[in-house]
C-alpha cells in the first residue's frame, strides 16, 4: 500500500476522504446509540504522511497510547487500528458507563475498549464495503496499551515491507450535553493487492 500512496493524487485522495466522512458519521451514530446521548464530530483529517512522523501527531514516541488493533479479512486483507490517547480512552469508558469515574485503563475498562473499538471500527470497514461492494470483515479485536513508538511497531512492521507512507484518518467526537471531546486516529492497512482491488472497485486505477 505504502508505494501507492506514494503516488496519491488529488482524486483519490478525495475518495479516501469521502470513505473517512461516512465512515465517521456511521461511526459517530454508533457511538450515540453505545452512551445514549448525541454525538456530533468534526470534518474528519485524511493525512498521508511519512511513518516516522506518525508519533508526533500523538504527542511523541513515548507518549502512552491506547491501540485496538484488527486483522482484514475477505475481498481485503490487512488490517486496522484505532489508536487514542489514555485520555480519551478514559472518556469514552466514562461515557459509556456514568458514574463509574475511571481514571486509568485496567482490566475492568479493557473489554470495554475492545468493544467500542469493534463497533467504530465495524463502521467504517461496513461504509467501505458498501462504497465498494466488496466483502471485508474484522476479525476479533486486540487491545495494547503502550507508548505511541511500541504500538506503532505492529503496522511498521507491515509497512516496512513496502514502503514508509502511512494513510490515516483523524476524527474528534464531541458528546454533545457533557461536551466531552475524544479524538481517535484510524489507520487503514490493506496490503498492496488489496489497496489496487478497492480502487479499482471504485472506479480507479493508478
Amino acid at each position: 500500500m505504502s508505494m501507492h500512496l506514494e503516488e496519491v493524487n488529488g482524486m483519490i485522495l478525495d475518495v479516501l476522504k469521502e470513505i473517512g466522512n461516512i465512515g465517521a458519521g456511521n461511526a459517530a451514530t454508533a457511538l450515540a446509540k453505545m452512551i445514549n446521548k448525541k454525538v456530533d464530530m468534526a470534518v474528519p483529517k485524511v493525512n498521508v504522511m511519512e511513518f516516522h512522523e506518525v508519533p508526533e501527531i500523538l504527542g511523541g514516541e513515548e507518549t502512552e497510547v491506547c491501540g485496538i488493533f484488527f486483522k482484514l479479512e475477505g475481498d481485503v486483507e490487512g488490517s486496522i487500528m484505532f489508536l487514542l490517547s489514555v485520555e480519551s480512552a478514559t472518556t469514552l469508558i466514562n461515557l459509556l458507563m456514568p458514574g463509574s469515574n475511571v481514571s486509568e485503563i485496567n482490566d475492568f475498562t479493557i473489554s470495554a475498549l475492545k468493544e467500542i473499538g469493534n463497533i467504530l471500527s465495524g463502521s467504517y470497514i461496513s461504509s467501505l464495503s458498501g462504497l465498494t461492494n466488496l466483502d471485508i470483515k474484522i476479525s476479533v479485536p486486540s487491545l495494547a496499551i503502550d507508548m505511541a513508538g511500541a504500538i506503532l511497531s505492529v503496522p511498521a512492521i507491515q509497512f516496512g515491507l513496502v514502503g514508509d507512507k502511512i494513510l490515516i484518518i483523524e476524527n474528534e467526537f464531541i458528546e454533545c450535553v457533557e461536551n466531552e471531546k475524544v479524538n481517535g486516529f484510524f489507520f487503514l492497512i490493506p496490503d498492496v493487492d488489496s489497496f489496487d482491488v478497492m480502487l479499482k472497485s471504485l472506479g480507479i486505477s493508478i
